[in-house]
């Protein structure tokens, strides 16, 4: 990740620990992705828990990396308010 925005130059890392919440979204996000991913394939399709675990972990491997940068944008969204008229151009 770079340190600042290529466009306005806004620091990514404003404090130490400062993307700790961003875990917190993380994990929310990942919570409901289990929760509505084992009840779909589980029930809807009627495949076997094994089966289903085995799926939602593949995916959530492949998939772990953007979950973190969308949690870490969605953070910094949050907290740090965008001006677009300071974008350098």
């Amino acid at each position: 990740m770079p340190k600042n925005c290529p466009s306005c130059g806004q620091k990514y890392f404003l404090e130490p620990g400062f993307y700790y919440g961003a875990m917190f979204i993380s994990y929310i996000f990942t919570g409901w992705f289990c929760i509505g991913f084992a009840v779909i394939v589980h029930w809807v399709f009627d495949y076997s828990l094994n089966v289903t675990f085995f799926w939602m972990i593949f995916i959530l491997a492949i998939f772990f990396v953007y979950i973190f940068r969308a949690a870490r944008s969605i953070w910094i969204h949050v907290n740090v308010k965008y001006d677009p008229t300071l974008s350098k151009k």
